[in-house]
């Protein structure tokens, strides 16, 4: 069982038998499809239960005067594979189900079968992020069993179509008892996840694909102009007929992101973008013009902005395609792995850096690679005013302090703004040499990589002196880190699907390549030109998204807070995640992905939460016409396929073989009409 034995509760309800049969209405359309099959099974093998064979059949219904001279395969009323077309009637036939011949090809990839469990006491080498943070996660009600029927409803909130459940809830944010340090930008879940369906704003339309998109969105997609009121002069956003349009601009970079981002790399060559700098993270992104743009120097950006008073920012920002999501520097860490962006970028960020000992730069050391750059942008670099020199000297304080070096300061005569850069050591000597220990080093205690609301704490963690351990050396150059093993990858350990460390981590690369190449490249008739913004909900080392490497799209590698804890090696190889528990929503917007890959992840969660809740989750963030690939249980898979077929979506591919599935389906543009009582 691929990934699904991850939890000492996989006890799993017996599996029902069903059957399957070809009505006279639609034989000659069935003959014709077998016919094609028995093409596709001539030329292509099967590998594993979870590792699918390259399925080939058309996505849409075949003609009926296609030549039906190829021979037909045998049909078996036992297997489960089908290919559906928009939502069928009640009355409608079941469809046809094939036989598959199997292939002694895949050996590697069926290998990937036996994933090792996340429980604690069975995890060996592995922790995870619920096991690393030191608050107590409180777990939800089980599922015992899926409802038969689903009465949908829109979800009646102050929000809209922009509703984000744990960053709106505002019972929870008017009990906060101060917002001093941004408590009600956090998140702030409910106690029961939503089980109603996001409206669509009046006159939604499909995005606009990349890269146009970068440049113009529809404007009735996402309806704000406060942003074009506040910073439309800095050239971030400006709305003309149907369309907003975003120049490239940004409050310290009005004549473009691309000047900018080069006048950076003039400023300190050692940051090399694309080569030594692969992953940055934006603080404060605004519009996130500067991730956009890093695009263009091979860059991925990590960008994030709380959900505030400018208005829409991050949402605008994943429309035109550009990797973000709703977060602030407030109270807690930011939901990422200590020591893994190369660079960190802040341009008029509107943080207080500075303040209550440092805490939040602090963080931002947390983040940042040893011998790793800070990127300041800001007046108090650049202007004179008692403010600004005020803050200035408190920031040159506190950099000193935490063993930063400021290793340029500059001025951009274009822009007329300055920007200082600041390093961060690569050993401890200096925090050794300083004579007040202010900050203090954190305690023994404190891990670094516990990142799931874990409050913020002033001090700085002290730095690997091992040669073997993560942080100790920088990763190689992109993109050889994208497929070499990290050099701290241990095979004396074993990884998460039991072979040696480094053996794990190439072989998921391998099975990964295979599966994206035969398969879903080709095989599920995915237009990728209108994929942009993807997410792999379970992403384990990133292979699924060093696999799409030489597409046009951007992976959301999200590692749950209950599975082994590989998001550093996601980071390592040149690729961005984030932690994240799926019995809460995630923050980001409604109708923000193109596609979701879910390899595994049901079948674990649903012994935590409502799986019925996670899949309203799903529908408020994939897009109308957007993409879920589930591999799973069968017995998860004809869940999750009810519920999807309850929501009007059509089910393009269903597949199974020895208790394991594959469902393909595609949301469609359905909202209920019934509106639930006010949340």
């Amino acid at each position: 069982m691929v990934f699904g034995s991850h939890t000492r509760l996989d006890v799993r309800r017996p599996q029902h038998n069903s059957s399957s049969f070809c009505s006279p209405s639609t034989a000659v359309a069935v003959f014709v499809a077998l016919a094609l099959v028995a093409v596709w099974m001539a030329s292509s093998t099967l590998v594993t239960p979870a590792d699918f064979s390259p399925f080939q059949p058309s996505t849409t219904r075949p003609s009926q005067n296609h030549s039906p001279s190829t021979a037909r395969p045998q049909l078996d009323p036992a297997a489960n594979h089908h290919q559906q077309q928009p939502p069928q009637q009640d009355d409608d036939p079941p469809p046809v189900t094939l036989t598959q011949p199997r292939a002694e090809a895949g050996t590697q990839a069926a290998e990937l079968l036996t994933e090792t469990t996340a429980d604690s006491d069975q995890q060996g080498s592995w922790k995870t992020q619920a096991t690393e943070s030191s608050n107590n996660m409180e777990t939800q009600n089980k599922q015992t069993a899926a409802p038969s029927s689903y009465a949908w409803k829109l979800c009646n909130t102050e929000a809209g179509p922009d509703y984000i459940p744990c960053l709106d809830n505002l019972q929870a944010i008017r009990k906060l008892r101060t917002t001093k340090h941004y408590e009600h930008r956090e998140r702030h879940c409910p106690q029961e996840p939503p089980t109603c369906l996001v409206p669509l704003p009046e006159g939604y339309r499909n995005p606009i694909r990349w890269p146009k998109s970068r440049d113009q969105i529809w404007y009735n997609n996402i309806p704000h102009t406060k942003l074009v009121e506040y910073k439309g002069h800095q050239n971030w956003v400006k709305v003309s007929g149907e369309y907003l349009y975003f120049p490239g601009g940004g409050t310290q970079f009005k004549h473009g992101a691309l000047h900018y981002i080069d006048f950076i790399q003039e400023a300190k060559k050692d940051i090399a973008w694309g080569k030594r700098t692969r992953v940055v993270l934006d603080v404060g992104c605004g519009v996130a013009s500067f991730g956009g743009y890093l695009f263009d120097r091979d860059v991925v950006t990590m960008s994030f902005a709380p959900k505030d008073e400018h208005e829409a920012q991050v949402q605008f920002a994943l429309e035109r395609g550009i990797p973000a999501i709703s977060a602030v520097m407030g109270t807690q860490r930011l939901p990422f792995p200590s020591r893994v962006f190369d660079v960190v970028h802040c341009a008029r960020c509107r943080v207080p850096w500075h303040i209550e000992g440092g805490k939040l730069l602090l963080e931002l050391d947390r983040l940042l690679r040893p011998g790793g750059y800070f990127v300041w942008s800001a007046t108090p670099v650049y202007q004179k005013l008692p403010e600004d020199v005020e803050i200035w000297e408190a920031m040159s304080t506190l950099t000193r302090s935490m063993c930063w070096e400021m290793v340029n300061k500059v001025k951009d005569r274009i822009n007329k703004v300055g920007i200082a850069i600041f390093r961060k050591p690569t050993d401890n000597s200096c925090y050794e040499a300083r004579s007040a220990a202010s900050p203090p080093i954190c305690g023994e205690y404190d891990e670094p990589d516990a990142a799931w609301n874990i409050s913020l704490q002033s001090c700085v963690h002290r730095l690997p002196t091992d040669p073997a351990i993560r942080g100790s050396q920088w990763p190689e150059e992109w993109p050889l880190r994208l497929e070499k093993p990290p050099y701290w990858l241990k095979n004396s350990e074993a990884g998460v699907y039991g072979k040696p460390g480094a053996e794990d981590f190439l072989a998921d690369y391998e099975h990964w390549k295979w599966v994206i190449s035969n398969s879903y490249m080709n095989g599920l008739g995915i237009d990728w030109s209108a994929v942009r913004n993807v997410m792999d909900m379970k992403a384990v080392y990133g292979g699924f998204a060093a696999a799409l490497r030489d597409m046009k799209v951007w992976v959301m590698n999200v590692i749950p807070i209950d599975s082994p804890d590989t998001l550093p090696i996601v980071y390592e190889r040149g690729l961005f995640g984030i932690y994240h528990d799926w019995c809460e929503s995630f923050s980001t917007y409604p109708r923000t992905y193109d596609l979701l890959h879910a390899n595994h992840l049901f079948s674990k969660i649903k012994k935590r939460c409502k799986l019925v809740a996670v899949i309203v989750e799903v529908d408020r963030i994939l897009r109308p016409e957007g993409k879920l690939i589930v591999r799973d249980s069968m017995e998860t898979i004809h869940e999750v396929e009810s519920m999807v077929k309850s929501l009007h979506w059509e089910v393009r591919m269903s597949y199974s073989q020895d208790n394991e599935g594959l469902l393909f389906v595609q949301k469609m543009i359905w909202r209920p009409n019934e509106v639930e009582a006010k949340i």
